[in-house]
């Protein structure tokens, strides 16, 4: 370039017609070369795969949590470069919290590969390029949701009943609504094929309401696997425990009238395997003022051979870190879950590939391990000066390891019921 700025102009003419090539050259090689990421090329697959099932315009609401941006285009995305290179970069997105060593075993695993990571990077690091539109993958086709619904019409919808009002000064508040499965609602017993809660309003922080199941912060809906299911009778009564958290003060109060899709399988269908959600739950512990780990543990003894389908780890604001081990009756052990990062936000339902229950032989117990922080390094922690107990409140703890779970010999329900045990209609 100093050459053609002080060479006389006839011979920057001279020159031009053969450097034109090589400019061209210079700038397709700032686009294409493999250190210089493009949107179309490189990003927008890992975007499809692994972000846009949220990050779009009516995209999955996981227990309230909802993206705050589309990424389905450069114009959405470029913006958001740098923030997505810090947030994939410390892999707090997409989120999920099991231990990496664990990558592979469970089949809702939201996670990007290392090269995908520093894909992402290098495209914010290198000025977030756009590429050639050519090179970008098909529109991915997003199934369309129904009235916000993820998995589709519902067959049953059920809600609280009518709008609840939560008032200005309420801070945390347990309130207790029955919804009856009346003939006119469900004319003969059906299977549950899956359950999908939605929050009524952001202030929903979970709902428990068996026998169907429940939400939390970044739950997905529930899909059983073919031949497990939950058994619904006319006559059923749902028992919803509605937990509401927000900040109190004039005007904050907020209209609830939370919902439930359910699915069920075809008539006539009846699934081999009735589907348990069993607890491994303390309330027993006490979480010292200052204390940064303190931890508890809790075993559930499987008395009979049974099919482990999924686990949730539920704590509050001081979590820390869970893990679920398996002593089997040989006198061997193995991790079934370790989270070494517990996030209050994201209670996920970790589940095991549809097909491929694990195997438990009677005899196994499974022991659910959760520690806490309650100390001023936490910078969720409400007040570290607190000796803290288990308590409903947000603000207080609670420790139960959910176990879903089934006997493995069909037409059996699990000894002790749990959340859901009705076997067969006759039972």
């Amino acid at each position: 370039m100093r050459l053609l700025a002080s060479a006389p102009l006839f011979l920057t003419l001279a020159l031009a017609p053969a450097l034109a090539p090589l400019a061209a050259l210079a700038m397709a090689a700032e686009n294409d070369s493999p250190a210089s990421p493009t949107f179309h090329r490189d990003v927008q697959p890992i975007l499809q795969n692994s972000c846009q099932g949220c990050h779009r315009e009516g995209g999955a609401n996981l227990g309230g949590m909802v993206a705050p941006m589309p990424l389905l285009d450069y114009s959405d995305t470029r913006p958001w470069a740098r923030s997505i290179a810090r947030q994939v970069k410390a892999r707090t997105m997409p989120p999920w919290h099991a231990s990496q060593d664990q990558s592979g075993i469970f089949h809702n695993q939201r996670t990007l590969s290392d090269s995908e990571i520093a894909t992402l990077v290098r495209w914010a690091e290198t000025g977030a390029l756009k590429g050639n539109a050519a090179d970008a993958p098909p529109p991915k086709e997003w199934p369309k949701t129904t009235d916000g619904w993820i998995t589709g019409t519902p067959d049953l919808e059920i809600s609280i009943g009518e709008p609840f009002f939560v008032e200005d000064d309420v801070e945390d508040l347990y309130v207790y609504f029955i919804t009856e499965i009346t003939e006119e609602m469900l004319p003969e017993p059906r299977w549950v094929k899956s359950i999908e809660f939605q929050p009524g309003s952001s202030i929903v922080h979970h709902i428990v309401a068996p026998p169907l199941g429940g939400l939390g912060p970044g739950l997905q809906p529930y899909i059983y696997p073919d031949n497990f299911g939950t058994l619904l009778m006319p006559g059923d009564k749902v028992r919803w425990s509605m937990h509401y958290h927000k900040e109190p003060g004039p005007g904050t109060g907020v209209w609830d009238e939370s919902r439930a899709n359910i699915q069920f399988y075809p008539e006539g269908v009846v699934p081999e395997h009735a589907v348990s959600w069993q607890s491994a739950i303390r309330a027993d512990f006490v979480l010292p003022a200052g204390e940064s780990h303190v931890e508890y543990t809790k075993r559930v003894t499987f008395e009979r051979d049974s099919l482990l389908l999924a686990l949730n780890p539920h704590m509050h604001l001081r979590g820390k870190s869970a893990r679920y081990t398996a002593f089997y009756p040989d006198g061997s052990s193995e991790v079934l879950l370790d989270v070494p990062k517990y996030d209050f936000n994201w209670q996920t339902t970790y589940e095991y590939p549809h097909g491929e229950a694990k195997k438990l032989p009677a005899g196994t117990e499974i022991e659910f391990m959760a520690a806490w922080d309650n100390s001023a390094d936490n910078p969720h922690n409400p007040d570290p000066t607190k000796d803290i107990t288990w308590g409903e409140p947000t603000t207080d703890e609670m420790m139960v390891g959910w176990i879903i779970a089934s006997d493995a010999e069909p037409g059996v329900a699990m000894p002790g019921g749990g959340l859901t045990s009705r076997a067969r209609v006759n039972d």
